[in-house]
């Protein structure tokens, strides 16, 4: 599904489901491209082809920007506001969801949204250039929406650091020692290669075991359609305060000032 800026592709070869999402601006996430790999993920789910799936981004740089700035500053009112934030719940819902297991192939940093897409993955594999950030607090809302999905990867006290932390990078190593990724490799070719073969691995194990294995790992989270629904209403409104736009704003014109 193609947009004028972005898109959700898939493929399925062999019993594997590769979705690939891309944006322009450092495959951050906007509305439209949140609906399209929601729908994605939940189709595929459901093809009896699909023994496993990758969800992946497009390009070397950078896994996911989180939140598209530009519909956040367009958002008037706190219903337009909960709609935005929905798209991260319905994403993280429809990965837990799926009857099938979830491989992350992380080849760059993370920011905010992009953290919880990865914690969502039922095993995420890095490059050491992986680092992640939840950088919600510094722009005056908060990690509500991937709370729960970051936390019950890492832990409370690991997504407190980073919730509280919103400024600073946590290096790759330091995600995996925490539990968010599974494994972290030197280069992109050597990814791609522990992607291939793991996928190719679950490509001919038992799905009714892997399906059953997803359901253990997903176990109490069976409230977060109403759970994310609620947090996305938070960071709703919160970003109509004048601290949000004025932070926004502030961080726009600090990306688009070249260094000197």
């Amino acid at each position: 599904m193609r947009h004028t800026e972005g898109y959700v592709n898939h493929e399925i070869e062999h019993g594997i489901a590769t979705i690939e999402f891309f944006h322009p601006a450092s495959n951050s996430l906007p509305a439209a491209i949140l609906t399209d790999l929601a729908k994605t993920i939940n189709d595929i789910g459901i093809d009896n082809r699909v023994k496993v799936i990758v969800l992946r981004s497009a390009g070397d740089k950078a896994f996911c920007a989180g939140a598209s700035f530009d519909e956040l500053m367009a958002i008037s009112n706190e219903a337009e506001g909960k709609k935005f934030f929905s798209g991260f719940a319905h994403v993280i819902n429809a990965m837990r969801k799926c009857h099938k297991l979830i491989i992350g192939r992380i080849q760059g940093k993370a920011v905010g949204g992009g953290v919880g897409v990865i914690a969502a993955t039922d095993y995420a594999i890095a490059t050491e250039d992986a680092a992640v950030k939840l950088s919600e607090l510094a722009v005056g809302i908060g990690p509500f929406v991937v709370g729960p999905v970051v936390e019950r990867k890492m832990g409370v006290s690991c997504f407190a650091q980073l919730a509280i932390d919103a400024t600073e990078w946590r290096s790759a190593e330091w995600a995996k020692r925490h539990g968010l990724y599974s494994e972290i490799h030197k280069t992109v070719y050597d990814l791609d290669d522990a992607v291939t073969k793991l996928s190719e691995r679950l490509a001919h194990s038992s799905p009714e075991a892997m399906a059953q294995l997803k359901k253990i790992f997903w176990h109490g989270t069976e409230h977060w359609d109403t759970l994310l629904s609620d947090r996305a209403a938070i960071s709703g409104h919160l970003v109509l305060s004048d601290f949000t736009r004025n932070a926004i704003n502030k961080f726009k014109a600090k990306v688009k000032t070249p260094n000197p």
